[in-house]
């Protein structure tokens, strides 16, 4: 039952954002419920429920060893919430606050979801929640960005839905009953139909590619993140593509058990350095911080698509990155909103000096990148490096070197935009918009939070966590 309070809770929270009366305090629903929702998943994930088999939807251990982090994630982004709406008082928060909340319910229904058309379902709806958030600012170039993540985004979930039926249908021609639930497609295993299942990964890790913003399928992700509020940008890079990687996990685990897993390893491999290389050269070339926290979004999608591909171990390192990824990112995404607002520009023409002008939300900017590019203590120098282990250990040394390649270029492209925006002598007119702008504890205690956790996480794995990793892990590769 607890697992679906998950959804639930959500959502009951939604329905009363929209019936709120007051502007002021409906921001309040978001710590609220959020707070709820991480008692929740951390009660099932102390305490598993029981999954049937054959079951639609349940907290199964892929479920255990992510929604947690997207729990916490959403709760820190919250609270930072309050005080950005409070800032942003001049706009109705209604509908802002209400599809925050749905999204929540929905990740929720997504991460647990075991049916792949109920899976399809929860991602739509996701993708269609969260597009009224990208133009909250209501500019032109915020409605550009909206129109381009739908139409992007569409096309993604359109061929996820074809794949989910050429799935079903290789259920069919293998002499199934075309039973889409994942345990079903894995105990069905080699008498699936190679064709039809060749043909379902392509469509699908394609369709889910998209919504994680793997390169080529990257292409919404600069202007969504780049327009967005930073508080919708941090949820989208750590909630919303987190479903779509595990949804990839799921259906990989399905073309193994139909002896092709090799196949797929090889086009995760592909295309998970193809991201980290388009990455690498956009980050080079950017002039605008909140596109480069985009594009360094697309690099470690990459590195979880790499992960993925180097097997088991592999998979326990891109899951540890799933959650030092998200705190850590999402810290950028909520520093680099204050340094916007303050400097009236995201671009590195226009802003400079913000060391002076924002020096707390300019320090934390700086740490995230530092800790986003694989600095000891914070989180993802553990996770790559495991990353990186498990790349050897799987013979793929090649890899490797390319992998470590582009993550060198990528910090030459992230230190070149940041330190180009903190260091130097303020215009007078960043000076002037940066007097509108006050540091409170409200937007600055929330990324610090985050940036807290990443040393954590790095320092601290607790063993109920690995645990967690390791149970996701034998799940995806239990042989049918």
């Amino acid at each position: 039952m607890n697992s679906l309070l998950l959804i639930i809770v959500p959502m009951v929270g939604a329905a009363l954002a929209v019936t709120w009366p007051s502007n002021s305090t409906r921001p309040w629903l978001l710590p609220v419920v959020g707070l709820a929702h991480v008692a929740l998943s951390f009660w099932c994930f102390v305490t598993p429920p029981t999954v049937t088999p054959g079951t639609w939807l349940g907290f199964d251990p892929l479920a255990r060893a992510v929604l947690p982090a997207v729990s916490i994630l959403f709760l820190v982004c919250a609270a930072y919430g309050v005080s950005y709406l409070r800032i942003r008082a001049e706009r109705p928060n209604r509908v802002f606050v209400a599809l925050l909340l749905a999204i929540l319910g929905l990740l929720s229904a997504g991460h647990q979801a075991r049916h792949l058309g109920l899976l399809w379902i929860a991602t739509e709806a996701v993708t269609l929640a969260a597009v009224p958030l990208l133009h909250f600012n209501g500019t032109p170039r915020a409605f550009e960005a909206t129109w381009k993540y739908l139409l992007v985004g569409g096309t993604g979930i359109a061929l996820s839905l074809l794949g989910s039926f050429c799935l079903g249908y290789a259920s069919l021609h293998g002499g199934g009953e075309g039973n889409l639930t994942f345990a079903a497609l894995t105990a069905q295993g080699a008498s699936l139909s190679r064709p039809w299942v060749l043909a379902a990964w392509v469509l699908l890790l394609v369709g889910y590619g998209t919504k994680m913003g793997l390169a080529p399928m990257h292409t919404w992700k600069p202007d969504a993140y780049g327009e967005a509020p930073g508080i919708v940008g941090a949820i989208l890079a750590g909630g919303v593509t987190t479903v779509a990687f595990t949804a990839i996990l799921r259906v990989r685990s399905v073309v193994g058990a139909a002896g092709h897993g090799a196949i797929a390893d090889r086009t995760l491999l592909v295309v998970g350095l193809f991201s980290m290389l388009v990455a690498a050269l956009f980050l080079l070339g950017t002039r605008d911080f909140k596109r480069m926290l985009a594009y360094s979004s697309v690099e470690h999608m990459g590195i979880l698509s790499l992960g993925a591909a180097f097997g088991a171990a592999g998979v326990a390192a891109a899951l540890f990155h799933v959650w030092s990824n998200g705190l850590t990112k999402g810290a950028l995404f909520l520093s680099a909103g204050n340094i916007r607002r303050a400097a009236g520009s995201p671009s590195m023409d226009d802003t400079r000096g913000m060391a002076l002008l924002t020096p707390r939300s300019a320090a934390i900017f700086v740490t995230g990148m530092f800790a986003v590019t694989a600095l000891p203590p914070f989180g993802p120098f553990f996770s790559e490096l495991q990353t990186v282990r498990a790349g050897l250990a799987a013979g793929h040394g090649g890899a490797v070197a390319i992998f470590l390649g582009c993550l060198l270029l990528a910090f030459f492209g992230l230190t070149r935009v940041v330190f180009g925006i903190v260091d130097g002598r303020p215009r007078p007119t960043t000076r002037t918009n940066a007097r509108r702008f006050v540091e409170t504890a409200g937007v600055i205690v929330p990324p610090l939070v985050l940036l807290g956790l990443s040393v954590w996480l790095g320092l601290f794995t607790p063993a109920i966590l690995r645990e967690a990793w390791a149970s996701a892990v034998t799940q995806l590769f239990a042989t049918p």
